[in-house]
Order: structure tokens, then sequence, then C-alpha cells
């Protein structure tokens, strides 16, 4: 096994925290989830689809030994984010943190995206973090608790992307969130963090997005200088640090785990490196003359 699929922590990291992830039930939500309870947690995992949820349930308790709460909630609607969080509250007497993942993202020029569909990302993305994070700090403040926020974004989050638009607005206005709570809500000891992940597949997720032959023609290892994608053990490694007191003075902060892609994206030369040996000699020797 190689190390980068190995857990890091120790495994009583985590030990009897409580902790929500949305879009929790599948991907890599489900991958982090399941890291949280190999280090102790009990995990709250919560999506639209709650017969998808229970089986997930199911299968995290039997290869973790961990406990877990299967709740329906759709992210978009505030009534249903307060009930997760009163039934989190019965079952387990508290939460400490919470890990917003849920998402939404379609691949496509902008003008051929209707309203309904941009405005669609955008509510899972931005409205759905935004009130998760609003209902749970305004929780946490009334029980005079800190607690923990992790928010999943994306590195164009802060460059912007062409034909992920909505997907782009969303994550920025995610961001611009992370930082602003965590100076706001630090003095209630609630910490506000942020991951930046490059690619990491999941099962049936870039076939969805790139159908075909488009899925081998853009292979997103290609744009990765360590010429690779990323491992679900490794994000959850980062979330597990994150979501843990080992993180405890880590507040407002956005990293990056993608190989170097969005470096490599940025550097106005970076693409050089299809240049071959035999024509930088020829580069040289012009030089020279």
């Amino acid at each position: 096994m190689s190390k980068h699929t190995e857990g890091m922590l120790r495994t009583d990291a985590l030990q009897d925290k409580v902790l929500i992830v949305t879009g929790g039930g599948t991907g890599l939500g489900r991958s982090m989830s399941k890291y949280f309870l190999e280090l102790g947690a009990k995990v709250v995992i919560t999506s639209r689809k709650l017969e998808v949820l229970e089986q997930t349930a199911r299968e995290l308790e039997s290869e973790t030994g961990g406990k877990v709460l299967p709740l329906a909630c759709d992210v978009r609607e505030y009534e249903q984010i307060e009930e997760v969080i009163s039934k989190t509250v019965g079952e387990w007497g508290r939460i400490d943190g919470l890990l917003n993942n849920a998402a939404g993202n379609f691949i496509s020029p902008t003008e051929r995206l209707s309203h309904r569909a941009f405005n669609t990302v955008l509510d899972i993305v931005l409205k759905g973090t935004t009130q998760f994070s609003l209902a749970l700090g305004k929780h946490w403040i009334d029980q005079k608790q800190g607690g923990t926020m992790l928010n999943i974004v994306t590195t164009y989050a802060w460059t912007g992307s062409g034909y992920v638009v909505p997907s782009a607005c969303a994550k920025a206005g995610v961001l611009a969130l992370t930082r602003s709570l965590a100076v706001e809500w630090a003095k209630y000891k609630i910490r506000c963090n942020a991951i930046a992940p490059g690619p990491f597949p999941t099962e049936g997720a870039w076939s969805r997005l790139l159908p075909g032959e488009l899925k081998d023609k853009f292979d997103p290892a290609r744009r990765v200088p360590l010429g690779r994608v990323g491992e679900h053990q490794e994000l959850a490694n980062l979330a597990a640090y994150l979501m843990s007191d080992f993180s405890a003075y880590v507040n407002g902060e956005v990293v990056t785990i993608d190989g170097g892609e969005w470096i490599k994206g940025a550097g106005e030369f970076n693409n050089l490196e299809r240049v071959t040996p035999q024509m930088w000699d020829i580069f040289e020797q012009m030089r020279g003359k």
C-alpha cells in the first residue's frame, strides 16, 4: 500500500466528536465520512435521497464499526437544515463540526444554460453552504459552544473559469464566507477553513460531466504536474486534520490539494514542457547566433 492511500492521523484524533457531512452519501463526502468514523467520530450524513443515505450508513457502519445517522436534507431549504441540527442534538447531545460538501455543477457554455440551471448551482453550493453555516453558527453561539466549519471550494474560486461559471460564482462566495466568518466568529471559538481540491475522480462523476470520448481527451491527470489525480484518502487526511483539534490554530485558511494543477495553469510559459530536448537544442543554437 502506498503512503498516500493510508490514514494520516492517530486513531483517536476525532474521538467522540459529532460531525455533520453534507453530500455525505456518495463520492468524496462518503470517503471523508469513512475516515472521520475510523478516527472515532460519530457522523451525520445528509443529502436529498434518504435511500442512498441509509444504504451508505449501513455500509460505513459495517466497514468502520462507527455510528452513522442518515438524515435527508435539501440544503436549499433552511427549515430542513434546522431539523437536521435538532435531530442530531436529540440523538447525540451536541455537534462539534460541519463539513459543507454538498455541490452541483454543469460543464457548459454559459449562454447555453437556462437561468434555472444557473440558479440550481448557486442555490446548492452558495445558498446551501451559507444557510447551514448560519443555522449551525447560531446554534453554537446560543449554546456557548465552539465548533469547526470546513468548506469544500475549488481553485477556480479565485481564478474564475469558463464553462463552469455558476460553480465559479458560487465557490467564490463560499470562499468569501469562509474568510469572513473566520474573523467574525473566532471570538465564539468557531473556526472556519476551506479545502480547494484538484481532480479527485469519483465513480461516474467525471463521465457525467464529460461523456464519451471527451472523458479521455480531457483526462485531468494530464494537467497535473505530479502526473496523477488525487486519492480519496489524501483528501480525507487533510479534511480530518482540519476538523480535528490538531489544527486548533488554523483559521480562515484555504488549503489547496491539487498536485500543482492550478499553478501550472496560471504560469504563462508552463506549457513549454511540450518542447522536446531537440527543440531546446535548436533554441540554444539560435540564441548563440
